[in-house]
């Protein structure tokens, strides 16, 4: 069996388990009256003060969508058990919060995913709902579709650039800069990082983005820094939330190996903000445009 086969079984399988008592008494041939629904996708965080970004995407996806049901999935299972054992709360994972939202009657579902870049988070997450899109019959919905993530298009970059200017370009006059701290991956998507750093260029910005776990490092950062003759660094998550690389690999004073600590030992004046990309306004308005063009086409 295919990869694509397997995973459209497991779906069917998902669903089966979750079918309710009530589900089977509404009888062959009876169609369900529609109900829309909106399941957000992050990443997810462990850290329970960075949430309120999602918190903020979600909000806007009510404000945007009042007659539509929005809920919440988490893509990171390692995040997922560690809020269940360290807070007792149960966050789904993408094919369990659709299995039961098919289970609950919604015939309408938009995902949305959160994710900054198109990779390894957001290809899985595709499979799923790819998966579900195609099943027929009594455990499929009347329609599915996933959203882009935050870059996807040139355009978004333009927008995404745009964004951190007006909120962050105060602090890069002078001997200032500004550096931002992306996830990184091995994913070919990983490009979009050094495409953010030739759009900060391209706008004469005293920018620079690095990664804390692929391209472009931190040495190379540095070097920018240099370059730019810059005194003063504030440091930024390039995250939709402050979570764990924001306040430990990005701010922790005490770790020698913080982006913090390794830029002050170079004698920079730093000044982290821990507040995630999920947090600003302009950044949710960007999120719910993206959910607006794909629900078009299954609301």
């Amino acid at each position: 069996m295919t990869r694509s086969g397997l995973v459209l079984l497991c779906c069917a399988l998902f669903l089966a388990a979750f079918s309710s008592s009530e589900a089977f008494a509404m009888g062959h041939g009876k169609a369900a009256p529609e109900k829309k629904g909106i399941l957000v996708v992050a990443f997810g965080t462990s850290v329970p003060e960075a949430r309120s970004a999602i918190d903020t995407l979600v909000d806007a996806a009510r404000k945007a969508f009042p007659d539509a049901e929005v809920r919440t999935a988490y893509t990171s299972n390692i995040i997922r058990r560690k809020v269940l054992a360290e807070e007792g709360t149960v966050i789904d994972s993408p094919l369990i919060a659709l299995a039961r939202m098919q289970d609950e009657g919604f015939t309408h579902v938009v995902v949305q995913p959160t994710h900054v870049i198109r990779g390894e988070e957001f290809d899985d997450l595709a499979e799923v709902t790819d998966a579900l899109a195609r099943l027929e019959r009594k455990y499929s919905f009347k329609a599915v579709a996933m959203g882009d993530p935050f870059l996807s298009s040139f355009e978004d970059y333009g927008k995404m650039v745009s964004i951190l200017q007006r909120t962050y370009g105060d602090r890069a006059k002078g001997d200032g800069a500004v550096v931002f701290m992306g996830h990184g991956s091995p994913h070919p998507a990983n490009a979009a990082y050094s495409q953010m750093q030739l759009l900060f260029d391209e706008r004469g910005l005293r920018f620079a983005l690095g990664t804390v776990e692929g391209f472009p490092s931190l040495d190379m950062v540095l070097e920018r820094l240099e370059t730019m003759g810059a005194k003063r660094v504030t440091l930024v998550p390039f995250m939709i939330v402050a979570g764990d690389h924001a306040r430990n690999d990005m701010a922790d004073p005490e770790d020698p190996e913080s982006w913090r600590s390794v830029l002050e030992s170079k004698g920079y004046r730093v000044n982290p903000v821990i507040e995630g990309l999920g947090s600003n306004p302009e950044v949710a308005a960007l999120f719910v445009e993206h959910l607006r063009v794909t629900a078009q086409h299954v609301f």
